[in-house]
């Protein structure tokens, strides 16, 4: 990996005279690493254990996904623990400077399985023969009217036994619950160093960009999909895992 990877995320760190919404560009890429381990609580467990599963889940002579593939975290993850033979990842996300330093990480990987990267919307990708679909920390940023159907072509395009590794941000429609997960949060990302006006303005700018929902809502959503025992496995504050299964 390159030696921007180490740098830290300061994005936010002054004044702003406007604050955009959030996108994955260039200067995200740069600290992207930084930004996830200070921002998302659970985040290295919950990368860990998406090569666990993957492990016992991948099927002999099947595709796995990584889809919202960011800089191919859970990607290096699954391609370190698959032991089914004749697997192939297949790894997308819609911007292309990610793909461009993901390409990098690969290369740099010591691993043989292989790994297809593609610049696209998820969308747009037709799901072939999967038996491990990960969508961590993606589906949030997709249009609520656009998540039902992409979860169903997922569902339609993997294979019995398969598995679908849904990671979000949650909302909580208890009020006094829903404060207290993001005040623990804030509190999370002051201890890793964010101040009070990074924490502000990185909010800001996530706005209306990323749109959380209750795992009530997720759940139902899996199973009209057509997923079946559907089930939270991971929880930090108001960061959640869930596995559904076909």
């Amino acid at each position: 990996m390159d030696k921007t990877s180490n740098n830290k995320d300061d994005i936010y760190a002054h004044p702003l005279a406007e604050v955009s919404g959030f996108a994955f560009d260039q200067k995200v890429v740069d600290v992207f690493p930084d930004m996830i381990k200070r921002s998302v609580p659970g985040y290295s467990t919950i990368i860990h254990m998406i090569g666990q599963l993957a492990e016992k889940y991948a099927q002999a002579n099947s595709h796995c996904y990584d889809l919202g593939a960011s800089l191919g975290a859970a990607t290096l993850a699954m391609r370190h623990r698959i032991r089914a033979a004749n697997c192939r990842i297949v790894s997308v996300d819609n911007s292309q400077q990610m793909i461009n330093r993901c390409q990098q990480v690969i290369d740099a990987d010591s691993s043989e399985l292989p790994v297809t990267l593609l610049c696209d919307d998820i969308n747009n990708v037709n799901i072939e023969n999967a038996s491990v679909v990960i969508l961590n920390f993606t589906l949030q940023f997709i249009p609520i009217e656009q998540r039902e159907t992409l979860l169903t072509n997922i569902y339609q395009g993997m294979v019995p036994g398969g598995v679908l590794v849904l990671s979000e941000k949650l909302y909580f429609e208890d009020q006094h619950h829903n404060e207290l997960m993001t005040e623990l949060h804030h509190y999370f990302k002051k201890t890793n160093g964010y101040s009070d006006l990074e924490i502000a303005q990185k909010r800001q700018s996530l706005e209306n960009v990323l749109i959380p929902e209750t795992v009530a809502t997720h759940k139902q959503r899996l199973i009209n999909a057509g997923f079946n025992n559907v089930d939270l496995w991971f929880q930090c504050f108001n960061f959640a895992s869930l596995l559904a299964f076909k």
